[in-house]
């Protein structure tokens, strides 16, 4: 299974005409269809809500919340418990070039993850793209998935209210995005995804608690990377035009954690 994750466009790009199903209950003003990245992290610096911790003398703002929800933008992901699955005990390990850049290169040479991911080539394609998140500001981060102490699968983290996506449906404040690749043969198609990005979601969940919805946007041509998703949780919620595929927008609602 893997799940596209260039969706990181220009911001001159023009977003969807076609608007998600399900946000009805959005509040007015956290449509971010038409707001440029930088003016989304500026709303997020200014705005009372979703970016702070409610005190009796006011607001703070994340960064000084951070001793309380994490010191940063995606609450310090390499702290995050364990989690025991059926599969074994899983947990994201943050990624390390030296360490890691051979088994990430062989897992996206794998013509089953080149044809979503499109980053085979040399250990120099897939160094530049984790770099990229790595050298960045923190809203997104590259994890090894491991099962068990194995390396089986790489994840990114990301905040997608922060990131181009949330141009292209309405994002609200702390969304966190989830991108999946499953590095072996052995691993697909047993419902190591599906329990995988559910595990994921709730982790996500757990140590974010300014974050209320989980969201994915996997090519809607990955028919089985869709099915995980509603497998795992989430629900369909629009067709999204992005500028290399069309992709399902998929959300994981807080408030219907417990009921799945």
């Amino acid at each position: 299974m893997s799940i596209h994750p260039d969706h990181r466009h220009d911001a001159g790009t023009p977003a969807t005409d076609h608007p998600p199903a399900g946000t009805a209950g959005a509040p007015a003003g956290d449509d971010t269809l038409d707001l440029r990245v930088d003016d989304l992290v500026d709303l997020l610096a200014r705005s009372g809500t979703g970016t702070g911790t409610s005190t009796g003398t006011g607001t703070r703002t994340e960064a000084e919340a951070g001793t309380a929800v994490g010191t940063d933008l995606l609450d310090a992901v390499a702290s995050w418990a364990p989690a025991v699955t059926r599969f074994g005990v899983f947990r994201l390990v943050p990624v390390r070039p030296e360490r890691d850049l051979p088994l990430l290169t062989r897992w996206m040479n794998d013509p089953a993850v080149a044809a979503f991911w499109e980053l085979a080539g040399p250990d120099t394609v897939t160094a530049d793209h984790v770099g990229a998140q790595l050298e960045g500001d923190g809203r997104s981060v590259p994890c090894l998935g491991v099962l068990d102490s194995t390396p089986m699968s790489y994840f990114e983290i990301y905040r997608a209210d922060l990131d181009p996506l949330a141009r292209a449906y309405p994002a609200l404040p702390h969304d966190t995005g989830v991108h999946l690749l499953l590095g072996g043969a052995a691993d697909r198609g047993r419902g190591v995804g599906t329990v995988l990005l559910r595990t994921v979601a709730d982790l996500v969940l757990d140590h974010r608690p300014r974050c209320t919805r989980v969201v994915a946007e996997p090519d809607i041509r990955n028919t089985p990377s869709v099915s995980a998703f509603l497998s795992a949780g989430f629900r369909y919620a629009a067709e999204i035009d992005l500028p290399d595929k069309r992709a399902a927008l998929m959300i994981r609602d807080r408030s219907l954690r417990h009921v799945l």
